[in-house]
């Protein structure tokens, strides 16, 4: 396996993962839901598993190409889409979940892109902050875990994937 095999596969796991966030909102029972929600936790962490490894096998393990650095943000970018507009599609207690989901998604494309922007002038690019890629998966993880027990209490209607998107 290759680091841009690795990216490229992140980058599909996080699509499988947002698939489940979106399709929560269309779940016909509460089990539905839970196997949802508990597959796109799982899911987002192993996209965060992928993107370490990918890293690690490029630096560590002197298997870097010309396009990985390509390799290495472009499916990132990708992947924080799916994730992010799908949460957005799990809300459904008010219209505007979707347009929350892709708010979250292109602002955390504009801030990989300003970083990146900032790399290419030669200044040092900063990979942490107060929302970065593992804080707002982790927000998220966290988010589809408290909607499991909303879910469970038949109370779930998308208030946990709202306030994480808010927060990201």
């Amino acid at each position: 396996m290759t680091p841009n095999g690795i990216s490229l596969a992140g980058m599909a796991i996080a699509a499988v993962a947002g698939a489940c966030l979106a399709l929560v909102s269309i779940a016909g029972s509460a089990v539905g839901q839970v196997v949802l929600l508990a597959g796109a936790a799982v899911l987002v962490q192993l996209r965060l598993v992928c993107n370490m490894l990918d890293g690690l096998l490029a630096v560590e393990g002197g298997m870097g190409t010309r396009t990985g650095p390509l390799f290495n943000e472009v499916p990132d970018r990708i992947a924080d889409l799916f994730i992010l507009v799908g949460a957005g599609y799990a809300i459904r207690w008010v219209d505007w979940g979707p347009e929350l989901g892709w708010l979250a998604g292109v602002l955390a494309v504009l801030t990989a892109y300003v970083r990146l922007l900032g790399g290419s002038l030669g200044f040092v690019q900063w990979f942490s902050g107060p929302m970065a890629k593992p804080q707002r998966m982790a927000v998220l993880t966290l988010a589809s875990l408290v909607s499991i027990v909303e879910a469970g209490a038949r109370e779930d209607r998308g208030g946990a994937p709202t306030i994480g998107l808010v927060l990201i």
